[in-house]
């Protein structure tokens, strides 16, 4: 590869979770991406093959980072099939090599997603049987090239995938609770929280640990996909393995010391032990510390420090139950956590007006297919019970 092909500017979209798009923009921006622009559950940019595979490594609340080749307007499955059919896919493929196409579709001309990637996988095979009598075969598991198709009304985009699997798949959590918090997600907590490493941190229902081990890399700025192997760029005729190999070195080299302390518990002892398993696999054993503990013994704080905790609001839990746990937790907060502030992610509304504080910061957010609000409370001597309106 000469170096005019590494300095060139590439567009490339980063998906991540509605509610982090701001997130996610700032993150690309610090990076040094240039030509940032938010839409819906992404962020477009620019940047070189360098900035490429620093943001697949680094990026903390992206869900993958994908690089459009080709646009076009279709309205029938014909239209789709021609379309995709012309393109070159020679270029990127080889009859031995094989693919996988991912698609998202929000369109009153094409109905299922499944059936778009059923129609693109035939376009892509018969160009192949036509011109070489051969095809590529289709790999869900470790395709030699990732496709992704976005459908938006009568407007195509193909692109290819250079995150492969998807980046919150960092690799440490090897043992899951019930619901757990995804890890981008988990990330843009920390993130909008505006907690930098600077106060202790403390995850009091901290379940398999995602929380605090996200936000100990963040206050260590270790890159959360630096010990990965496998994406899609290795796998595009541009990939630059040396390149690769100086990007991982510089950020390796910028990993910082833990100046704060990052706490968590559980109540229940193996869902504890889960979270402890989890952390040493993402190499954070020494740098955070849990106990087994009810969050409602907790003694009174004499240092500040920032809570930022997934309490269950799960449905099978009675309502006047999770109520009551929810008004719980603010006593508690109010009594045993002056001076402090706590962040709680929530889709069950009613249960976090029980809390009982004004929240100083309410932000909407997605947990999988679950409506959140996430709020910030903050706790100082004299502070006033919040009513809920109606």
């Amino acid at each position: 590869m000469d170096e005019s092909t590494t300095v060139a500017k590439i567009k490339f979209t980063a998906r991540t979770f509605q509610g982090l798009e701001e997130v996610l923009a700032k993150e690309l921006q610090t990076l040094g991406a240039s030509d940032v622009v938010i839409s819906k559950r992404a962020v477009d940019f620019s940047g070189d093959l360098k900035l490429l595979y620093k943001a697949n490594l680094s990026l903390r609340t992206a869900i993958k980072l994908i690089m459009p080749i080709h646009y076009f307007s279709a309205t029938t499955e014909e239209e789709l099939y021609n379309a995709v059919k012309g393109m070159e896919w020679e270029k990127y493929l080889t009859v031995n090599g094989s693919f996988m196409v991912d698609t998202a579709v929000h369109s009153e001309y094409f109905n299922h997603s499944k059936y778009v990637a059923y129609k693109t996988k035939d376009a892509i095979v018969d160009r192949f049987r036509e011109k070489f009598g051969s095809r590529p075969s289709v790999n869900f598991e470790n395709p030699t090239l990732y496709i992704d198709v976005r459908i938006s009304s009568d407007q195509c985009c193909v692109s290819f995938n250079t995150s492969g699997e998807p980046l919150f798949k960092r690799g440490y959590r090897q043992d899951t609770n019930e619901a757990p918090i995804n890890e981008c997600l988990a990330a843009g907590l920390v993130l909008l929280s505006g907690w930098h490493g600077e106060k202790d941190l403390l995850d009091p229902m901290c379940g398999s640990g995602t929380i605090l081990t996200e936000a100990a890399m963040y206050a260590m700025n270790i890159a959360p996909n630096i010990n990965r192997n496998d994406f899609g760029f290795k796998t595009l005729n541009d990939f630059d393995p040396k390149l690769l190999m100086e990007v991982k070195k510089d950020l390796r080299s910028q990993k910082k010391p833990l100046i704060c302390k990052i706490k968590g518990s559980d109540i229940d002892s193996k869902v504890v032990n889960k979270a402890m398993s989890n952390i040493a696999a993402a190499g954070l054993d020494e740098d955070i510390s849990l106990r087994t503990k009810d969050f409602f013994t907790y003694e009174k704080q004499e240092k500040s420090v920032v809570i930022i905790t997934n309490p269950p609001y799960h449905e099978r839990m009675k309502s006047a139950d999770i109520n009551e746990m929810y008004a719980t937790i603010g006593d508690l907060l109010k009594q045993n956590f002056v001076n402090c502030e706590a962040w709680i992610i929530s889709s069950n509304i009613d249960a976090l007006k029980q809390v009982g504080l004004k929240p100083t910061i309410r932000i909407p957010l997605v947990n999988g297919k679950l409506e959140c609000r996430y709020m910030q409370f903050e706790m100082y001597e004299g502070t006033r019970k919040f009513i809920p309106q109606s």
